[in-house]
């Protein structure tokens, strides 16, 4: 690891002005993701500006009866707390099936929203990458493609997003509050991860030097009757083959509302308006679940490694969606 220079700033506002003026600078939270980058080379920062101290480690109820839910929370803290249990079920799950509990005790809000896309051709320097050296092309098309992307990629890059948070927050319509240098704005989840197209290395549309400082979540009483499935190798510390996070409301057997969203399949978070469609106004049924998924997956272009993901990501929205219906999510 290459020496780096280290900052603690007083306020966000030092601490987005900072990064803003040096290019070479990262923020460092829980460093989960970051530290092992540096370590293998990926990731080179000059200087690293620790935003932990910042007074952005609350969970608080908002008037309009949303959560809002500090950066620097920590993932272990957020998947315990009682309102996020309580009423958002899916959040929790989805936290508890991320990491070990080691890293949980350190991630973020903030920065699990932020990992890096994952691929192994990203993480060897010594491999062609788009996303860390554009231009070089993509090693992973035609390669080690077992863990990558179905949906949305594109020539340049195949790599998928692996938060397990994200996928929930993307089902629950969160909204990501950021401070730039031009002061703070919002920005739906559903905005903030772009899809490669021909700059895989821009994956946000997050301006330099922007710090995410929360991520507010709707009252959304249906998210009451929600669940996470994440299928993958071990049921130890892996990385999602593949993960669905569902809300279901039903008025007797009819849908009469639904989110969905999927991970492990594209380079962010996919929410799944079409199957969504697909299901509101419908009698719920396994069928009518295994069409939905059919539907959205329908412009899938599976790499050579991965065409299983297409039957499993149609299996675990047939199993959420049915054990929401029964009333039996585990």
């Amino acid at each position: 690891m290459r020496p780096f220079r280290y900052h603690r700033p007083a306020d966000v506002a030092e601490a987005v002005a900072v990064l803003t003026a040096e290019p070479q600078a990262a923020y460092l939270a829980g460093g989960t993701n970051l530290v092992d980058l540096m370590k293998l080379g990926v990731q080179r920062p000059d200087l690293l500006v620790d935003v932990n101290r910042l007074p952005l480690d609350a969970v608080e109820k908002l008037p309009d009866g949303g959560l809002w839910i500090g950066a620097t929370v920590r993932n272990s803290d957020l998947a315990a707390h009682p309102v996020v249990r309580r009423d958002y079920p899916v959040l929790a799950r989805a936290l508890l099936a991320a990491a070990s509990g080691q890293l949980r005790n350190l991630a973020t809000t903030g920065g699990n929203l932020l990992q890096h896309t994952r691929c192994v051709y990203f993480q060897d320097t010594g491999k062609a990458c788009n996303k860390r050296e554009p231009g070089s092309g993509c090693a992973a098309r035609h390669g080690q493609n077992r863990d990558l992307a179905v949906l949305g990629w594109s020539d340049e890059c195949v790599a998928t997003h692996p938060s397990d948070l994200a996928v929930a927050l993307a089902a629950l319509d969160a909204v990501v509050e950021v401070h730039e240098a031009g002061g703070a704005r919002d920005i739906p989840l559903a905005a903030l991860h772009r899809l490669p197209g021909e700059h895989p290395e821009r994956e946000t549309t997050l301006a330099r030097g922007a710090l995410i400082t929360a991520v507010r979540l709707p009252a959304l009483p249906m998210a009451r009757r929600s669940t996470y499935l994440k299928v993958r190798d071990r049921a130890s510390f892996a990385f999602a083959a593949g993960s669905v996070a569902a809300a279901l409301d039903l008025d007797g057997d009819v849908v009469r509302d639904v989110r969905l969203a999927y991970g492990a399949v594209a380079h962010r978070p996919w929410r799944a308006y079409r199957a969504e469609e697909e299901l509101r106004g419908q009698p719920f049924s396994p069928e009518l679940a295994a069409r939905a998924a059919d539907a959205e997956l329908a412009e899938a272009r599976p790499l050579r490694h991965n065409g299983f993901k297409l039957p499993l990501t149609r299996a675990i929205t047939v199993r959420a969606l049915t054990e929401l219906a029964e009333g039996t999510p585990p």
